[in-house]
């Protein structure tokens, strides 16, 4: 029985009939001529979702990406050092000592999976900062996914692959040259180290990585070029925090901020979270929520899939890739 089938015959009900909502309005989004946007929070390269989303980009399901700067660079980790990864299955468990060991092991630990500093990030590290330093001498100033796409596209890495590379989603980004959009890029393992490197003056210029509202602008640009009453642009949120928060706001932006009018409101909304609702939340607020805001209209097809993404993500790109 295929996954679809698996699916539609056993998820009927609650979260499980949310979840075929939203996979079959992805569908129907694309197949009226849309494109989608995913974001992408929390640590969802380190769980493999490369697995499904480089899939995805593959057959041409995602146009646009809104990631974190460790789900950016997390997803190469991967790449070249998985075989180094150490899973740790009883992490609830472990007690202060046993954390102090890992650390002086240098395994960065993300909830059960262990990832090693010297195998993966320092390695990292010594190969995007000469592209660092090449661009800083020129003068350059490039995005920070756009050194990634460098670094994948020279075939520098090539021998140190560990997964198969159709599993990476970074890459299958750079083959197609998607464009990406990291809020808060400076929140990420290699976000301090260029910080260290300006610091001990390696690069000599800090702009020489782009900054948010640089991407900011750059998605204002994209949107206007891409959004329109025919081809509307859809929002699939995977988990909360500045992966979605950030990207969302560039339509009401347009509007309020720079008076634009016939500016379309995203044409598809869905999240999955685990965020309860509370005052405040808001990865916890329901889409209509998002209304008040201009970002959706009341006629915006919403779901909200409350659950955990590694299980649920996978699931709806099968649908959508009628797996």
């Amino acid at each position: 029985m295929k996954i679809t089938e698996f699916l539609k015959h056993n998820y009927r009900h609650f979260n499980a009939a949310a979840l075929i909502d939203a996979a079959e309005g992805y569908k129907t989004h694309l197949d009226q001529g849309g494109k989608m946007m995913v974001t992408l929070a929390g640590a969802m390269s380190t769980a493999e979702l490369g697995i499904s989303l480089a899939e995805m980009i593959r057959q041409d399901k995602v146009q646009i990406i809104s990631c974190t700067g460790a789900n950016l660079e997390e997803d190469v980790f991967n790449l070249v050092a998985h075989d180094y990864y150490e899973r740790v299955p009883n992490y609830r468990e472990l007690s202060p000592e046993q954390e102090q060991e890992l650390l002086e092991r240098h395994m960065n630990r993300v909830t059960d999976t262990c990832i090693p500093e010297m195998e993966a990030m320092r390695r990292i590290e010594n190969v995007i900062l000469e592209e660092w330093m090449k661009a800083d001498q020129a003068g350059e100033q490039y995005f920070p996914h756009e050194f990634f796409y460098k670094i994948l596209l020279s075939g520098k890495l090539e021998a140190s692959y560990q997964i198969d590379p159709k599993n990476s989603w970074l890459l299958e980004a750079a083959k197609k040259s998607l464009p990406i959009i990291v809020p808060g890029w400076e929140d990420s393992t290699l976000g301090n180290m260029f910080a260290g490197h300006v610091i001990s003056g390696d690069v000599k210029n800090v702009h020489t990585v782009r900054s948010g509202i640089e991407y900011m602008m750059f998605l204002a640009e994209w949107y206007t070029q891409n959004a329109t009453e025919e081809s509307k642009v859809g929002f699939f949120q995977i988990g909360g925090g500045i992966a979605g928060d950030f990207p969302i706001c560039v339509v009401p932006m347009l509007h309020q901020d720079l008076q634009r009018d016939n500016v379309p409101l995203w044409g598809y909304f869905c999240q999955i979270s685990d965020s309860t609702t509370s005052y405040g939340s808001y990865s916890g607020a329901v889409p209509n929520e998002k209304i008040t805001w201009g970002k959706l209209g009341m006629n915006t097809p919403k779901y909200i899939i409350e659950s955990d993404a590694t299980i649920v993500a996978p699931l709806v790109f099968a649908i959508v890739l009628d797996q």
